[in-house]
């Protein structure tokens, strides 16, 4: 589990994953909401939950499992410290931590979005410069919009596919025309990174590794670096955007540092030894339990615990169904009942993690499970051939009575493998066809708690007559088997925000699902959750939208691809004294941008 600034897996999709819905603007707008209008005004002064009044100054350093060979963070190829994404590039509007379905602007310092919905224009500030002083263009928004499209990570791929065109409509604006009806698309076209397109004349963009420092937009510039040991990113003192309001009194922070370490255990000794001022820890009985050392106890470290109200996501062993001892949903729900929760829960968290019983979980996102009804009840029932056993009834993961035996659970793994064709011979689960059922779970070195886990569960399936091999391999292998989809199950987590949209498909849609180096991680194909995704893409109110994303969930759920672990309702931050940050936290928490955005270190 990595320690970081902030919680990206993400990532980190948060960026691209607003709606706009019952929405005409008849003229250029300060910001955009899902619904209705924006919280602040046009002549809000800065965002809620920041210091308006932060000092400038100090530093911030955070520490990394794992290495880099690249820095550019929008490619598929290479690995890539993934906080450059967010810390080294400006987009055109920028995500309010305080209000899920709202943008405001950042580059640009108005957004106008055609009654019909199939067009939007950006209107870039006079005053956006690149860290170079060049100013940024509207030919600068449209090369990167197009290279990111075509040439860049698979991320950016999909909503690009949706533009009609891209055209220069006067000095300072840019209009993008839709092809297809997608009421999120002129969100997404305010959140795409702006790059510097002189900087990548001549050079081969999907290429790039450690010799393309970034020309960035953003308040961070790269000021040194050593290849797999550290980026350290220094405030621009001459950075555009300080005073414009969503930018005011965050960033103030003069240097941000990461540090890379060959595994957890290295990383959490380096914070403990005051090499590193920020920790986040995602095991809660180390939280309570090791957390005792003497830079905590004299005062010099704290402990924040920051709620929030995110999506758990899914975080678990995925199941790669390409593979066929995966295909069929009761060896899935077979692996899921050999796996004793709340036995690993106590072992290793003290029992004090809740269960990921969503996708959705944490939220008002997050399915009923009970048999489903209303508007939800109606979207499922389009596709009913198809949706697997609990996705209308209701579908709940088992609960044991926390012995390490799991007998009920056992049994119940045992029944459900006989009704697929299996059966225990000479102590091995077997197919008709005399086939093992025995398979590898692809792990990354340095995942130290994932392989605890592992060793619990594992013992437990011996007990059916399965045989898991666990794999563990550095960064690059991992990297490149996951790309090629080449594992049979592995450790995943994938962040989600409070307004899913088009991401979802990257995550578990039937394209993604045959598309080498998607997201589509279990290779879910099941066209009922395209369908669930365009509905929630195009419908025209709150409750319409809801019901969308609760079908979803229920149909991932039930889906049986993910063995699910825990996730924590809170944030658990531990930081040297001089780390300070406001008294209000926003509805998404410590989300990408909290650390090192609205913090400021106390000289």
């Amino acid at each position: 589990m990595r320690s970081v600034f902030f919680r990206g897996c993400a990532a980190v999709a948060v960026a691209s994953t607003v709606l706009i819905g019952g929405i005409a603007n008849a003229e250029p707008k300060h910001g955009i909401a899902m619904y209705g209008e924006p919280a602040l005004p046009p002549d809000f002064v800065s965002l809620p939950y920041v210091n308006a009044d932060a000092p400038f100054g100090g530093k911030v350093s955070a520490g990394e499992v794992g290495s880099f060979d690249s820095l550019n963070p929008h490619i598929q190829k290479g690995r890539v410290p993934w906080q450059l994404r967010f810390l080294a590039y400006e987009s055109l509007m920028g995500r309010s931590l305080d209000e899920p379905f709202t943008l405001y602007g950042v580059l640009a310092e108005s957004i106008d979005v055609s009654d019909a919905g199939d067009s939007v224009e950006f209107v870039i500030r006079e005053e956006a410069r690149f860290s170079d002083g060049s100013p940024v263009t509207v030919e600068d928004v449209i090369w990167s919009y197009e290279t990111l499209g075509t040439k860049g990570h698979g991320r950016y791929r999909g909503s690009w596919a949706k533009v009609a065109s891209a055209e220069k409509t006067g000095e300072r604006s840019v209009k993008f025309t839709f092809n297809v009806e997608d009421r999120e698309l002129a969100l997404i076209m305010g959140m795409r990174p702006i790059l510097k397109k002189a900087q990548w004349d001549g050079k081969d963009f999907e290429e790039s590794g450690l010799d393309d420092i970034p020309i960035t937009s953003a308040p961070y510039m790269i000021d040194d670096f050593e290849a797999g040991r550290f980026v350290s990113l220094k405030r621009n003192p001459d950075y555009w955007g300080q005073d414009i309001p969503f930018r005011r009194g965050t960033n103030v922070i003069d240097e941000v540092r990461m540090e890379f370490f060959a595994d957890s255990t290295a990383m959490f000794e380096a914070f403990k030894a005051g090499a590193l001022t920020s920790h986040r820890e995602t095991n809660a009985a180390k939280w309570e339990q090791q957390f005792g050392f003497p830079r905590v106890t004299n005062g010099d470290v704290k402990k924040a615990e920051i709620p929030h109200k995110r999506p758990s996501g899914i975080t678990g062993f995925a199941m790669n169904t390409r593979k066929d001892i995966f295909k069929d949903w009761r060896v899935r729900e077979a692996m899921i009942q050999a796996f004793n929760f709340e036995f690993i829960n106590e072992k290793l968290n003290g029992g004090n993690q809740p269960r990921i019983t969503s996708y959705f979980s944490n939220s008002v996102l997050g399915m009923d499970h009970d048999p489903a009804q209303g508007k939800v009840l109606e979207l499922l029932e389009a596709h009913k051939a198809t949706l697997l056993p609990g996705t209308i009834e209701g579908y709940s993961l088992p609960v044991s009575n926390g012995s390490e035996r799991n007998r009920a659970g056992i049994v119940k793994a045992q029944d459900l493998l006989a009704e697929a064709g299996w059966e225990i011979k000479d102590g091995v689960m077997t197919s008709a066809e005399g086939k093992p059922l025995n398979f590898s779970i692809l792990v990354q070195s340095g995942s130290s708690e994932v392989l605890s886990i592992l060793n619990i569960y594992t013992q437990a399936l011996e007990r059916i007559g399965v045989f898991a091999k666990v794999d563990t391999i550095d960064g690059a292998q991992y990297r490149e088997r996951i790309d090629g989809f080449d594992f049979d199950m592995t450790y995943t987590t994938r962040g989600l925000s409070l307004s899913p949209g088009n991401e979802q498909l990257a995550y578990w849609g039937t394209e993604a699902a045959k598309t080498n180096g998607s997201r589509n991680i279990a290779g879910i194909n099941m066209p009922a959750i395209d369908a669930m995704v365009q509905q929630m893409l195009t419908v025209e109110s709150r409750e319409d939208y809801l019901a969308a994303v609760k079908a979803l969930d229920r149909i991932l759920m039930a889906g049986r691809y993910v063995v699910p672990l825990w996730y924590s309702p809170v944030s658990r931050l531990a930081h040297a004294k001089e780390l300070k940050r406001p008294d209000y936290t926003p509805a998404y928490g410590d989300w990408p941008g909290y650390l090192p955005d609205v913090w400021w270190v106390e000289q």
